[in-house]
């Protein structure tokens, strides 16, 4: 059974930092596509970063240059670090796991929520 569980996050000034993690079990985490997707109150889930296994990093213009996610395939993990959060980040973030024959599991979400 695959698990993602999801670590990080709260309530933070505009300015501030937060870190996200995610952990995963039950799957080859080395050989799937890992990252990040975000929703807001009212808007549709939106991707922030993802990793790709053996591809470029892929991030979402609004967050360029203020986000940087990484992963550790030792340890199942896929973390999201958020530099110079403003309020338009705040959303629920969720941990996505896409397996090389396309199946994707999603954490159950963390909540971010920036302060003006």
């Amino acid at each position: 059974q695959v698990q993602l569980v999801e670590s990080g996050g709260g309530l933070m000034q505009a300015g501030g930092s937060l870190r996200l993690s995610c952990t995963a079990s039950g799957i080859i985490f080395a050989i799937c596509d890992v990252g990040w997707y975000r929703q807001a109150p009212g808007k549709q889930r939106e991707l922030v970063a993802v990793v790709p296994n053996g591809f470029t990093t892929n991030y979402a213009d609004s967050v360029k240059g203020r986000f940087l996610v990484s992963r550790d395939n030792a340890k199942n993990t896929v973390s999201l670090q958020m530099n110079s959060l403003k309020p338009e980040d705040t959303a629920a973030y969720y941990c996505y796991i896409r397996t090389f024959v396309g199946v994707e599991y999603w954490g159950r979400g963390t909540q971010v929520t920036v302060s003006s």
